[in-house]
């Protein structure tokens, strides 16, 4: 395919891509890409400016600038849209064929199609993805494995309702060029789907619904409320047929709550607590402020630390206080076929966490894996019962100040050798994987994405830059960690066997000395990642 309406593509044209690459879809891209993405790049310059400030020792506060819109008690978002109204339980995951038909046959009230952090942008998940999906809402997504095993849509009453999660503002969609210029990954996604499947959704009596992901303020919310109208005008759609929840798993946005529903008020549809992505941006925030803000090791930290009890009780407070749902965290078990002892422990670990959560008040979590689905339900069916939500809780005795926010200095906890290693190991076999095209990987029965990888090297960069030593009296030093990565390969190499990618890992090890071990921080480890690919 040449130039159309100044748009080039650079990505391989495999089979049936013709179908989503068309022109009037790619010049819906080109009109965001031209009305936009000035803004974004005003707004990833804004992030900068911000950290350069908190460097410098200036610490995040709510906006003094926009008091009256919190203060102000009398506006509302949009009610619940049709089909996101009960959100008890919601699956996550990529959009390759086997997930979409399993994700939507799960139970899940919600699947959260990801485009994002459980996806590897290469060319060919992005588009076949869009397939995946408008193949599946014409029920012509059923097949048969190379194993023999058949995937087969249930009835439509009984699937889980599609909301897409585009690409971040930071990310850009190299394969697709408007006037010379890369495109944001994230208006390609969210325009491709929009173009094919928002009527499609309308037919079925539901909606085109996203996930908003890696926010820093509500100027990026307000960039996403602008896009929605101009792109419901071209279509001819209703203005607030789109819905949007947005995560909240930058430690910035975790102070601008409620501008962020404010400006998406007439396309809200809440907001969720992304807790891993939520600890990665702490650490890359506070990077150079010293020991005030150094995080033990990751399995130590768990949602009953202050700093995010204040985050997951505000966050609830916001939402209900404006009529919006709270969804909560991830729970990333996968469940053994062989081990009953191991799922015996992890599903009540799981239930101890949904119990908080809807205790606390949200109303719906995530789950990574099917087999999870009923245990997350039985909780929130025992608090809910029949009612879709529980907006109408309302947490006016919950004060979550500024100071509680940021005291990441009262989390308990030290640093070992194990938690050293572990963070090594799951960050070298995840980037092998990315690299190979899968976002989503089984690790040590936990379903990681790209959140992993980043807490992981963003702990050893802290780390390294701030002369911790181990609970055995190790300093962590870079010698240190290049002993470690070779040590964890091989491991790794010796649980593979022929399976073992020696490309792959050495592409891994490679990308991960780089962003762990350099001097100067780099904000998203996707970013390097990406340049590598195709």
């Amino acid at each position: 395919m040449g130039a159309t309406h100044g748009v080039e593509i650079t990505g391989p044209l495999h089979d049936r891509f013709d179908e989503i690459l068309t022109d009037e879809a790619l010049a819906l891209v080109a009109e965001l890409h031209r009305t936009f993405e000035g803004r974004r790049q005003e707004l990833l310059a804004a992030r900068r400016t911000r950290e350069e400030q908190i460097a410098a020792g200036t610490d995040l506060d709510f906006l003094p600038e926009t008091k009256h819109i919190r203060e102000d008690d009398s506006w509302q978002v949009a009610p619940p849209a049709p089909g996101i109204t009960d959100r008890r339980v919601e699956i996550t995951g990529p959009t390759d064929r086997k997930m979409t038909v399993n994700a939507l046959n799960s139970g899940a009230k919600v699947w959260l199609a990801d485009f994002e952090d459980a996806n590897t942008p290469l060319w060919e998940n992005m588009i076949g993805g869009q397939l995946n999906l408008r193949d599946a809402l014409d029920r012509q997504i059923d097949f048969t494995s190379p194993q023999g095993k058949t995937y087969a849509l249930k009835e439509d009453g009984e699937l889980a309702t599609v909301v897409v999660r585009p690409r971040g503002w930071h990310l850009d969609e190299k394969h697709i060029l408007v006037d010379g210029r890369r495109t944001s990954g994230g208006i390609v996604d969210f325009a491709l789907y929009l173009f094919h499947s928002a009527r499609r959704q309308i037919a079925k009596g539901k909606g085109p619904y996203f996930y908003l992901p890696k926010m820093q303020s509500h100027l990026e919310a307000r960039l996403w409320n602008d896009i929605f109208v101009l792109a419901q005008e071209r279509l001819g759609i209703p203005r607030g047929t789109i819905r949007a929840t947005c995560l909240i798993e930058t430690i910035p946005a975790a102070f601008e709550m409620e501008e962020i529903l404010y400006e998406l008020r007439e396309h809200s549809a809440g907001l969720n607590a992304g807790r891993w992505d939520y600890l990665f941006s702490i650490i890359k925030t506070h990077r150079t402020r010293g020991r005030r803000f150094l995080l033990p090791e990751r399995n130590a930290v768990t949602m009953t630390a202050p700093f995010m009890r204040a985050y997951t009780e505000l966050l609830v407070k916001t939402c209900h206080k404006r009529g919006a749902h709270a969804i909560g965290g991830m729970a990333a078990f996968i469940p053994s076929r062989r081990d009953a002892e191991v799922n015996e422990v992890a599903f009540a670990k799981v239930r101890d966490d949904k119990s908080r959560e809807s205790g606390d008040g949200f109303d719906g979590s995530w789950v990574a894996h099917p087999d999870l689905v009923p245990v997350a339900m039985e909780v929130f069916d025992g608090v809910l019962g029949e009612r879709p939500h529980q907006i109408d809780k309302q947490r006016p005795e919950v004060e979550a100040t500024a100071a509680d926010l940021l005291s990441v200095d009262r989390t308990p906890g030290g640093v070992t050798l194990a938690g050293l290693s572990g963070n090594i190991n799951v960050a070298l076999q995840y980037l092998a994987a990315w690299m190979g095209g899968n976002g989503a990987v089984a690790i040590h029965n936990l379903m990681e994405d790209a959140a992993t990888a980043e807490i992981s090297r963003s702990q050893i960069w802290q780390w390294l830059h701030n002369d911790v030593t181990l609970d055995g009296g190790e300093k962590v030093t870079a010698e240190l960690v290049r002993q470690l990565i070779d040590e964890e390969l091989a491991a790794i190499r010796g649980s593979l066997g022929e399976a073992y990618d020696e490309n792959l890992y050495q592409q891994a090890k490679e990308l991960f000395s780089e962003v762990a071990l350099a001097d100067e921080y780099v904000d998203f480890l996707t970013l390097p990642a990406y340049e590598r690919m195709p």
